[in-house]
C-alpha cells in the first residue's frame, strides 16, 4: 500500500502544527502575521510591475497563505496543496513579466513571499510539493530573465531566496521526526490511561450506587434476620419482592428506575410474574426515547392483575429498541418501541 507523503510526520493525526501549537488563537495570529508579510513584500513589485498584475499576484499569494494555514487536515489535502504549489510560480510570472522596466532587485520580493508560504507548506507535511514549487519558480525567473537584459546575478539571487528558507524548514521537519514520534506515543498512552481511569471511575460509581441502593432497601429486613426474629407472612412477602427487585438490578440495570421498580413491585404483589431483561440496546439512545420505553412498561405493569409482563431491551443494531409483552388469560398484548421513539401496540 502506497504511503501518503507526510514530510517526516509519522502520524497525520499529530502534525508539526500540533507540535508548534499552531491551532486555535495562535494559528489565527500566525495567519495574520503571514498575510501581513505577503502584502508588504508583494507591494514592493509596484515599482516595476503594473498595478493590475501586482494585485492579482498579491491575491493569489494571500489565498495560498490562508489555505496553507487554515485547512484543518494534516497533511494538507491535495487540492489545497496543488493550489499552494502553483501559486508561487504564477505570482512570480505575473510580477516578473517585464524585468527590464524597473530596478532589477524587485524580482526578489515575490520570492521572499513565496519562501514563507512554502515553509508553511513544509510544516503541513508536503515537502516534495514545496520543493517542486521552488523549482518551478526558479524556472519562471530564469526564463523571464533570459528575455531581458537583467543581470544574471539578480536572477540567481531571487531563485536562491526560497531555497534557503525551504531547506531550513525541511531539515527541521526531518530532525523533529523522533520528537514527533515520542510525543505521539505519549499522547496515545495518556489517552489509553485516561480511558482506563474513566472506566474504573464508572465502575466504582456504579458499585457505590448499587451498594447504596442495597443498603437502602435491604438493610432493615437483613437486620431483622440477623437478630434472629421470626418473620411474619408480610415480611416474607417483602423478602420475595425485594429479592426480585434486586435481581432486576442485575439483569436490567438500565430499566431500574424508581417509577418502574415501584410498578414492578406492585404488579408482583398482585401475583403478576414480572421479568425485566436488558441486552444493551439503550447505549447511545436519547433519554426521551428511554423514558418512552419505561412509560410503556409502567402502563402495562399498572394494568396487569394476573399473568406475566416481560420487558426487554433488545441488543444494539435492531430496528426495535424494546418490547413489552403482557400475557393474561384472556388477552395478550405486545408493545414495541423503536429507536425513533415510535410505539406500536398489537394484540
Amino acid at each position: 500500500m502506497a504511503q501518503r507523503e507526510t514530510g517526516g510526520d509519522p502520524d497525520p493525526r499529530f502534525g508539526l502544527r500540533d507540535l508548534l501549537g499552531l491551532r486555535g488563537g495562535m494559528a489565527w495570529l500566525f495567519v495574520l502575521i503571514l498575510e501581513l508579510i505577503i502584502v508588504l513584500y508583494m507591494l514592493g513589485n509596484l515599482q516595476a510591475a503594473s498595478l493590475t498584475q501586482t494585485l492579482i499576484a498579491l491575491a493569489i499569494m494571500a489565498a495560498a497563505g490562508a489555505l496553507v494555514l487554515l485547512v484543518p487536515v494534516d497533511p494538507l489535502p491535495w487540492p489545497a496543496t496543488v493550489f499552494v504549489t502553483v501559486a508561487g510560480p504564477v505570482a512570480t510570472g505575473l510580477t516578473a513579466v517585464d524585468l527590464g522596466s524597473g530596478p532589477a532587485h524587485h524580482v526578489v520580493w515575490t520570492a521572499f513571499a513565496c519562501s514563507y508560504v512554502l515553509a508553511a507548506l513544509v510544516l503541513r507535511g508536503r515537502i516534495a510539493a514545496a520543493w517542486l514549487s521552488v523549482a518551478a519558480s526558479a524556472v519562471v525567473l530564469v526564463t523571464a530573465g533570459l528575455r531581458t537584459d537583467v543581470r544574471f546575478d539578480a536572477i540567481v539571487s531571487a531563485s536562491i531566496v526560497p531555497i534557503g528558507t525551504v531547506a531550513a524548514v525541511s531539515a527541521f521537519a526531518v530532525i523533529i521526526r523522533p520528537t514527533q514520534r515520542s510525543l505521539r506515543m505519549l499522547r496515545e498512552e495518556a489517552t489509553i490511561r485516561a480511558a482506563a481511569e474513566a472506566t474504573m471511575a464508572a465502575a466504582d460509581g456504579e458499585r457505590i450506587r448499587q451498594l447504596a441502593r442495597l443498603d437502602r432497601v435491604a438493610r432493615p429486613i437483613l437486620e431483622r434476620i440477623a437478630d434472629g426474629a421470626v418473620l411474619t407472612a408480610a415480611e416474607r412477602e417483602q423478602c420475595r419482592l425485594l429479592e426480585a427487585e434486586l435481581r432486576d438490578g442485575l439483569r436490567a440495570p438500565q430499566l431500574v428506575t424508581e417509577e418502574l421498580s415501584g410498578a414492578a413491585r406492585g404488579a408482583r404483589a398482585r401475583g403478576v410474574e414480572v421479568v425485566l431483561l436488558d441486552d444493551g440496546g439503550f447505549e447511545g439512545v436519547p433519554q426521551w426515547v428511554r423514558q418512552r420505553v419505561i412509560d410503556s412498561a409502567v402502563r402495562e405493569l399498572d394494568a396487569a392483575n394476573a399473568g406475566s409482563v416481560t420487558v426487554r431491551v433488545l441488543p444494539l443494531g435492531r430496528r426495535v429498541l424494546a418490547t413489552v409483552l403482557a400475557h393474561a388469560a384472556d388477552d395478550d398484548r405486545r408493545t414495541e418501541i423503536d429507536t425513533d421513539g415510535n410505539v406500536a401496540v398489537s394484540t
